[in-house]
């Protein structure tokens, strides 16, 4: 009986001294800046993006259409509940698909879907979301990219897709009218989250982020 206790506060002390040093180096290493805004100065920036956050998840919002992309070739309107054609951007954020679906609010969280998503065992999906404008505020920071960068955001966000020339709707799950889901490539854990694959977008374009966050605040520490 003695050498169990013994086994299980060793087990206790090794995951306290883990979540300690793992919420270190996520403070930490978020701080540090990748892409400053010196290296790109001489580029023309004309095309306008959104970094967005709902306080705990961020999305990466661009043009619906333009002549470098339009996305209505892939993300459809008539895959919405609104079917609403009038909308000037789009929001992609990717995530765990369990949680993704599973989990509208967070009451209907379960212990199930949350220890597959921290430890990578289950697949992802990209949500996307229409909007007519935007608001700029704390959690919405709009930034200009030159047409170089926002193609090189435009295959990294096509490229998370499972199906990158035709995204695969998953039919019957959204969170509003104008929303809707798709499968995607990779899968969440502690150290790949919503967030990181938020951050690695930005750093596909060459804009400021972190060298590697888990949070939003990891990426908007860097554009107050």
């Amino acid at each position: 009986m003695l050498k169990t206790f013994k086994i299980l506060g060793w087990a206790i002390l090794a995951i306290i001294t883990f979540l300690v040093l793992y919420i270190i180096a996520v403070y930490l290493i978020s701080k540090i800046t990748v892409n400053s805004d010196s290296a790109f100065i001489k580029e023309q920036k004309t095309i306008p993006i959104y970094i967005l956050s709902n306080g705990v998840h961020t999305d990466i919002v661009v043009p619906v259409v333009n002549d470098i992309k339009d996305w209505r070739n892939q993300i459809q309107f008539n895959q919405t509940q609104s079917k609403d054609s009038l909308m000037n951007f789009i929001a992609f954020g990717w995530g765990d698909k369990g949680f993704y679906l599973n989990t509208p609010e967070w009451s209907d969280l379960k212990a199930s879907t949350a220890l597959r998503a921290a430890f990578g065992i289950s697949s992802s999906a990209m949500h996307t979301t229409f909007f007519k404008q935007l608001k700029e505020g704390e959690d919405c920071k709009r930034i200009l990219i030159s047409k170089e960068n926002y193609q090189k955001l435009v295959s990294y966000i096509s490229d998370s897709f499972s199906n990158p020339t035709n995204p695969e709707w998953i039919e019957g799950h959204s969170y509003g009218k104008k929303d809707a889901f798709y499968e995607a490539k990779g899968s969440y854990s502690l150290f790949y989250t919503c967030n990181t694959w938020a951050n690695n977008a930005l750093k596909a374009a060459n804009q400021k982020a972190s060298l590697w966050t888990v949070y939003d605040k990891g990426i908007f520490c860097h554009y107050k």
